[in-house]
Order: C-alpha cells, then sequence, then structure tokens
C-alpha cells in the first residue's frame, strides 16, 4: 500500500492563512494524499483547488470540544457540505458517553451520519481517547457503527502536551478501536480508524498502521512521505 494513501494532510491552526492552505492543497496534489483536513472557513477554497483530484476535502465539526448542541453540529456539517466537503470528523459529546447517555449521543452523531450520506460524503467522529478509558473507548466504538458512522479517529490533537503518546494517537487505542470496528455485530461494513495526534515520523505512521489504523491525519505528511529512513510503501 501507498503510505500517502493512508494520510490526512492537516492544517487545523487558527492562525492558518490562505496561503497556508493554498500550500496544504498544492502538496496535497503533488504527494497524493487521501484528504486535507482543514477549517470550516477553507473548505471552499480547497474544494476549488482541489477539483479534478483524487484528494478528498475534510474538516472538522464541533471542534475541538465537541460540547457543541446537535443542532449546531448539524448546521455546521451542512454548510461545509454545501461548500464541498466530503468528509466529516466530528467530535464527539464526550461528557454523553462517558455518562452513558444514549440518547443525547445518537442525537449527536445519527443526523450527522444521515447527511454526510445524503451528500455522497462519510462521518469520521473524534473519540478524544486521552479521556478515556478502555471501556468507553469500545463503548464509543459499538455506538458509533450502530449510529451511522464510517470512521472512528483517536484524537483532535489539542489537549495540552500536545504529540504524547496519551494525548495524541496512541497504538493501544488503535488496536482497541480497530478490534471493535464492528461493535457488536458481526454484519455490515466495519468502519475506519483514523489514528491522528503527534504522528510526525515514519516510525510512527507505520506504527499506527500496524496497529490498524486506515487513516492517519498529519500536518507532518509531507516530511513522512520524504523521510528516508524506510520505503514509501508498506
Amino acid at each position: 500500500m501507498n503510505l500517502a494513501k493512508y494520510i490526512d494532510h492537516t492544517n487545523l491552526s487558527p492562525s492558518a492563512s490562505e496561503s497556508d492552505i493554498r500550500l496544504l492543497c498544492a502538496e496535497a496534489r503533488e504527494h497524493e494524499f487521501a484528504a486535507v483536513c482543514v477549517n470550516p472557513i477553507w473548505v471552499k477554497l480547497a474544494s476549488d483547488l482541489l477539483r479534478g483530484s483524487d484528494v478528498k476535502v475534510c474538516t472538522v465539526i464541533g471542534f475541538p470540544t465537541g460540547a457543541h448542541m446537535p443542532e449546531v453540529k448539524l448546521k455546521e456539517a451542512e454548510l461545509a457540505l454545501a461548500n464541498g466537503a466530503e468528509e466529516l470528523d466530528t467530535v464527539i459529546n464526550i461528557t454523553a458517553l462517558k455518562a452513558s447517555d444514549i440518547q443525547t449521543l445518537q442525537d449527536d452523531i445519527a443526523p450527522l451520519a444521515d447527511a454526510a450520506h445524503a451528500a455522497g460524503a462519510m462521518l469520521k467522529v473524534i473519540l478524544e481517547t486521552a479521556l478515556l478509558n478502555d471501556e468507553e473507548i469500545i463503548r464509543a466504538c459499538e455506538l458509533c457503527w450502530k449510529f451511522g458512522a464510517d470512521y472512528v479517529k483517536t484524537s483532535t490533537g489539542m489537549l495540552p502536551s500536545k504529540g504524547t503518546e496519551n494525548n495524541g494517537a496512541a497504538t493501544h487505542a488503535v488496536t482497541l478501536m480497530h478490534r471493535h470496528r464492528r461493535g457488536k455485530s458481526t454484519v455490515g461494513d466495519p468502519m475506519g480508524v483514523k489514528a491522528s495526534g503527534g504522528i510526525r515520523d515514519r516510525k510512527t505512521a507505520l506504527a499506527m498502521i500496524e496497529a490498524g489504523a486506515t487513516r492517519l491525519g498529519t500536518s507532518s505528511g509531507t516530511a513522512i512521505l520524504t523521510d528516508s529512513t524506510s520505503s514509501n510503501t508498506y
């Protein structure tokens, strides 16, 4: 497999400029990454810049806390889809997950999945695994599958001490998510697993894939591909 096809080339900095996004998209075209991931204000520009390529445009919803009303998340998603987003990364309602509030989680996730699928897009749900224990990670995967998500994702990458094993993508969490990516069901397509947070070199990227990640969120995509320590294929 081509490593570039695992990578969501990402710039979610609040200070990102138009020139930064243009560079991100140019690099994504050059290396044929799976997607770019940008804040909602840049979706239309990224969509215009990447038209005619195989690179998808991904944006974040309810970012970075997830503590938004479901109606607000849905409206944000609808606007992003109208502007050309093909993938949505939404942050789960972490409080509801920890409280086992199933109805709130359904209200949080299912409408976004429906909106994404109606537009031919897909939904990834960010769990922020550094805040969860193993049981909560497993429960989150089961509910995300039940409510129509296409992927589960480890992290926003925005917690304090960003980039550490605990606050970014942890191989243990990725392994758990991979094992439970079809919930309790034995039928239906399994969800993908996106590892994100602190993936800055080839060694870490390959460790996440080995643990079960099918997509990698990183702002270091170009550096990972140009790392001369190993091959670009996996």
